[in-house]
């Protein structure tokens, strides 16, 4: 049992993993041997990347969840500390880091393979939350049994919750109807209704507020009744991953910041849409100067 306080503007909930990114020309067929190009490793998962994405914004992010105690648990770990990430939160246990491989094209999409290996979603009981001070919760559905036990307390104390939807699982299923904010992936909506504009009508029924990204097509949303669309920012493409997590940890910084409703698009956009432009999630998660140039850029224009 863990009871430590916290006080920051994004607290983060659900999977760490560990990324080794390889750059290729080309897919490979069966039983292709091909060579990639260049490699990059860095800490990973959904809500991990997004609290890194936070704190690089310039907000005090905390990220709870687990990572193995082995090498790359400690690299990871070090990562948060590097980027003053708060870890009071995070469980540190004898089953392994969960890894991810991933392939990037020369078109910037991405394969990616995921090995948990025996490491199962945390207990109920396994994070106390009961001192939690934050002024917005990121979940990624990843720690589904904390998450649900957190909405509740979120709820009670006000705080805002936010569901990065980026496939459907346990936990996305079971938190969609439970957050203020619903921010789904293509992906997610096409496996919760088989149709992005049937999926927006259903997720507004389970939450006052959703946002559904489409890549390079931007973005539909629907808030109080209201709908409307935001088209992509036009920048040079080089690799799609951690692209959702970028434009959902500024989601939830602006929801922290308690900015206007275009605004908060237009500062997750802006983070998405940047990370695009490096190899890496973690690598292209945006520094407070470079999103603020674009952000002021496109809201002005």
């Amino acid at each position: 049992m863990i009871r430590k306080s916290i006080d920051v503007d994004v607290l983060c909930v659900g999977l760490a993993c560990y990324d080794l990114v390889f750059s290729v020309n080309k897919h490979p067929a069966n039983d292709e041997k091909i060579f990639a190009e260049n490699l990059s490793s860095s800490g990973g998962g959904p809500a991990a990347n997004a609290a890194v994405a936070v704190s690089k914004l310039g907000l005090k992010a905390a990220f709870a969840g687990y990572l193995g105690e082995d090498i790359y648990g400690q690299m990871h770990q070090q990562e948060f500390t590097q980027h003053q990430v708060d870890t009071q939160l995070l469980v540190r246990g004898k089953s392994p880091t969960p890894l991810s491989t991933i392939l990037v094209k020369p078109d910037g999409k991405r394969a990616l393979v995921n090995y948990k290996g025996s490491t199962k979603a945390l207990a109920a009981d396994a994070i106390d939350f009961s001192f939690i001070k934050a002024k917005a919760i990121l979940l990624d559905g990843h720690e589904p049994s904390i998450s649900l036990k957190l909405v509740k307390i979120a709820q009670e104390l006000k705080i805002p919750t936010i569901l990065d939807a980026g496939s459907l699982h346990e936990g996305t299923e079971k938190l969609m109807d439970k957050v203020n904010f619903v921010v789904a992936s293509e992906k997610f909506a096409i496996q919760i209704a088989g149709d992005v504009n049937k999926a927006l009508t259903f997720l507004a029924q389970k939450s006052s507020s959703v946002v559904i990204t489409l890549g390079e097509q931007g973005l539909i949303w629907q808030q109080a009744g209201q709908l409307g669309k935001l088209k992509a920012m036009q920048l040079d493409v080089c690799d799609t991953t951690g692209a959702g997590d970028a434009f959902h940890g500024a989601f939830a910084a602006a929801v922290a910041k308690q900015m206007k409703w275009q605004d908060t698009l237009l500062y997750a956009s802006a983070a998405g849409t940047l990370c695009c432009t490096k190899t890496g999630a973690r690598q292209g998660l945006p520094s407070k100067a470079e999103h603020k140039k674009i952000f002021l850029a496109y809201k002005g224009g």
